[in-house]
């Protein structure tokens, strides 16, 4: 098992009180894909950066248990999550803009990140760099390599950030909405990208999303959150006839060429789903 949580909660201070943004989740990993979809603010993000222990410093974090492969999270020093994030565990996360260094070549900073943890000469770094580049399907990996990252376009951004988060090869991948700042067409090729090098490698796959029928066809099992908590877990191949009636509502307000219609439906919301 890679992953366990059970009763993660996680609160920020506020004028009137502890506001808890995540009540009491529980989800397990293993090497499979498992995908977390809801609304924003649902929680999905916050529980995968509890995980690696990058929430704020105000943040409070509680739970039975929250490991990553065994190794208690809650507990472990910097020294032990360093040997955990990047090295074991990749974090891909949602615009590559903001997660590449501007004034730095793309080859260097996935170098960076091997060398990082697997040490080697700059040289050897360099040269495993360029063998991740085309790993990633990226067409002239060493021209590429010498670019910066405003010369690049976002899909080939982002497939540089997935380069570096597979320079380790770690055991698990977690990707917070990757393709949520590309284009239709892109975001099915880094989504078959990612699909490929999960199975080739044997990972396990967390993945974040808010497209419904995304997660159905790509992960192995579906969790739904809804304001900090997991409303239903179930097989992806049956997310689309799910019993919940949030997740039942979500698929209902999703526009379709098929059955067009003048309205898209409201989602009507239970007090009892909290309850």
């Amino acid at each position: 098992m890679l992953v366990e949580i059970k009763n993660l909660r996680i609160g920020f201070e506020s004028r009137t009180g502890l506001t808890e943004a995540v009540r009491g989740v529980s989800l397990t990993l293993g090497t499979e894909k498992l995908g977390i979809v809801g609304e924003s603010g649902s929680g999905k993000s916050l529980t995968a950066r509890a995980l690696m222990k990058l929430l704020p410093k105000q943040a409070r974090i509680a739970a039975d248990t929250l490991a990553f492969d065994g190794i208690d999270i809650l507990t472990a020093d910097e020294r032990r999550m360093r040997q955990i994030r990047g090295r074991r565990a990749g974090f891909i996360l949602q615009d590559p803009k903001y997660s590449l260094n501007p004034v730095k070549t793309i080859g260097s900073q996935v170098a960076e990140a091997w060398r990082t943890h697997k040490g080697g000469s700059r040289r050897e770094a360099m040269e495993a760099a360029i063998a991740l580049l085309e790993q990633v399907k990226i067409r002239d990996p060493r021209a590429v390599a010498t670019s910066y990252p405003h010369e690049v376009s976002g899909g080939m951004g982002q497939r540089v950030m997935i380069a570096m988060m597979l320079a380790p090869d770690p055991e698990l991948l977690i990707a917070d909405e990757p393709t949520s700042a590309l284009d239709a067409t892109v975001q099915a090729e880094i989504l078959r990208l990612i699909e490929e090098l999960v199975s080739e490698r044997g990972m396990g796959l967390l993945l974040i999303s808010h497209d419904l029928p995304l997660v159905s066809h790509f992960c192995d099992r579906v969790a739904v959150m809804y304001a900090g908590r997991v409303m239903e877990e179930l097989k992806a191949s049956e997310l689309l006839s799910a019993r919940h009636p949030y997740t039942k509502g979500l698929i209902d307000c999703m526009p379709s060429l098929s059955h067009p219609r003048a309205r898209l439906p409201v989602l009507t919301r239970d007090p009892e789903w909290l309850a």
